[in-house]
Formats: C-alpha cells, structure tokens, sequence
C-alpha cells in the first residue's frame, strides 16, 4: 500500500470512529435525561406516590389518617388500614389547642382579658396569695405553677366547678406563677371555668356549642371525657381528622381569632420560666417553648428564639399530631390513636416525611 492510501484509509477510520462516538456522548445529554422531560404537575405527583410510599411501609403500632393542605389550596392525604378521614379519634392533648382557641375568642370579643384572674369570675378562689396573682395569660401557657391535679379530674360523675376549686388544696406550696412550667391537665380547667363564667354558659358543653356554631367547625366532636358534665379541656375531646383540619384552615386563614392573637398565641410564651415537665423533653427530647396551647418548635437544644422552625403543634398522648407550618405555608393532621404514651410515634411518623412534605407544599404548579 502506498503512502497516499494509507493516509486515505486512516483518515476514513477516524472519521467512522469520531461519529461512533459523537453517537455515544448524545446518549447523555441533559436534554434526554427523564426527569427534564416531566412537567411540574408530574414531579408533584411523583412526589406524593413517593409520600404514600414512605407512609404506607413506616412502621407504626396503630393505623392512621394523615390530612394536609397548603396556602395555596392543594391537599394531601393518606389513611392506612381502617382509619379514614371521618374515624372519631380519642383527642389526648390535641385538644389543648382546640381549648385555648375557644377561650381566647372570647377575649377577641372582650369578654375575657388575658390579665384576668380567677378570682374576677370564681367565687371561691382566693382574692390573696400566690393563687390571686395567676393570670389567663399564665394559665394558657402553662406557667401558672398549678402542677398537681386532682383526682376528681379523671371521674366523670363529679362536678365541673368543685373539682376546679379542688386544684386550690392540691397545690397548697404552688410557685409564683410565671416561674415554672408544667404541662398538666390543671391550667386549662382553671381557664376553662372563667371562661364559662364570663360568658355566663351552663357549662363547657354549651360554651363549646355556641363556638361550633358561631364557626361552623368541629359539627361531630365533643368533649366527652371522663364525661360531657366533668371534661378534661386539656384532652377530653373527641375528633375526626376532617374536622381538625377545618379548625386548622380556619386558624391558618386567620377566620377565627385576630392576627394579634394568633401571633401572641404562635410565639414563645413560657419565656424565661424553668421547664420542669415536658414531654417534648422526655419523649422526643426537642426543648421546645410554649405559646397558648400549643408548642413552639425549634430546632436548637436548648431552646434558641431565633431557631424556631415556624412550625407550632399539639401532640396527643397517643401519638396524634396537628400542626401549622407558617415557615413552608402549610398544616395537616396525623390522626391516630396509638398506646397509651406513644407521643413520640407520630411525631415519628411526620419527621421521616418531612423534607418531602416541605417540598411537597412549596410546590406550585398552576
């Protein structure tokens, strides 16, 4: 072969090898890759098959109901085994938030003050001492130093009234007020009876009716436990999922209680006080501070101000959990009724979602 077709031959073996490759690279360009191919409505949905999968396979010892929705109206839900949406679940402390925001209406309407004492509307409570200085504010957020509660309590036959009056005796060495914490039955009953009084209601039943109707929330849930005459505010409700969430709407869109409130209601009220009882602390340990009726989330241990995560709670007992997330724009419900003092498992439930569900609600696709 002479010179002049070898140098042909090579240059035809190169171009065939140089298009043999420009073939092979085009086989990974951006624009072929899948996931640029989908439109924003097919991301979200891929997204929540990928939510319903996480939720379906975590393990947890109760079935369960997980409703959310975001600002802008898009919702979410999920329910495994014979839990629904409408199932009526026992509230445990969930109801805490349900309690203050009923008792807080009525200071939006200038029945009640936050600077209230028991003793402006309860005859029998003391008009001197530690007990005539507690306020409705330091009762809301649990700092009233009120800590033992009275066995009457828990029986649904005794008296709404006389087992308040019960919670004087059964804290005869009560701390001033404002200095400690304490996550107990006894401040929402205590409010719950001024409440009652101020509004000169037969009792939290009618009291509560009166706000279902005014807000047209919560049609078939009841306080009911130990008994409709004797509840618990703090976690004698009963609840569906559903219901909670419209309650949760409402108090997102600011259609019940005025912007000042909810803001006070959101932030950190327990301030400077010791927390000596705290189930976010044992249970989760997150040393989370408390607003009025509800836990103010923070990712700093200790607590940080200027680390709250925007995201406000009410975990339940059995391991319920409602929030609001005002930092992504959204709020939901875990509905569920695990065993007694699973508080950690919903919380469990929603933590291994949630960066998913984050972007989930700060998706937008029009």
């Amino acid at each position: 072969m002479n010179y002049m077709s070898y140098t042909l031959l090579s240059i035809a073996l190169s171009l065939l090898l140089s298009g043999c490759n420009a073939t092979e690279d085009t086989t990974d360009t951006p624009d072929s890759t899948p996931d640029n191919t989908l439109t924003c409505k097919e991301k979200l949905s891929n997204l929540e098959l990928d939510i319903h999968k996480d939720l379906d396979t975590i393990k947890s010892d109760s079935d369960f109901t997980f409703l959310l929705k975001a600002k802008d109206g898009k919702t979410f839900s999920h329910s495994r085994g014979i839990s629904t949406a409408q199932s009526m679940y026992e509230s445990a402390s969930t109801s805490k938030m349900v309690t203050a925001v009923v008792i807080l209406d009525l200071v939006d309407k200038g029945i009640l003050s936050l600077d209230d004492t028991p003793n402006k509307y309860i005859n029998a409570w003391p008009q001197s001492g530690n007990f005539s200085n507690i306020t409705l504010k330091e009762l809301l957020s649990f700092t009233s130093g009120l800590s033992e509660a009275p066995l009457c309590n828990f029986v649904g036959g005794y008296d709404f009234e006389k087992c308040v009056i019960k919670i004087i005796s059964k804290n005869p060495d009560a701390p001033l007020s404002s200095t400690e914490f304490h996550y107990g039955p006894n401040h929402l009953q205590v409010a719950g009876l001024m409440a009652i009084k101020a509004s000169n209601s037969k009792d939290w039943t009618e009291l509560f009716n009166t706000f279902k109707k005014e807000n047209n929330l919560f049609a078939d849930s009841v306080y009911d436990l130990p008994s409709s005459s004797n509840p618990k505010l703090a976690g004698g409700m009963h609840w569906s999922a559903d219901e909670y969430l419209e309650f949760l709407e409402k108090l997102y869109t600011q259609k019940i209680l005025s912007p000042t409130l909810i803001a006070q209601m959101s932030s950190d009220q327990s301030g400077d006080a010791l927390m000596v009882s705290s189930p976010a602390k044992d249970s989760i340990n997150q040393d989370w501070h408390y607003g009025f009726g509800m836990w103010i989330e923070s990712d700093s241990n200790p607590f940080d101000k200027s680390k709250v995560t925007g995201r406000v709670s009410s975990p339940g007992l059995y391991g319920a959990y409602p929030f609001i997330d005002y930092t992504h724009e959204y709020y939901g419900i875990l509905a569920r009724q695990g065993g007694f003092n699973t508080f950690e498992k919903g919380y469990e439930i929603f933590s291994s979602v949630d960066d998913k569900l984050e972007e989930w609600a700060q998706s937008s696709c029009q």
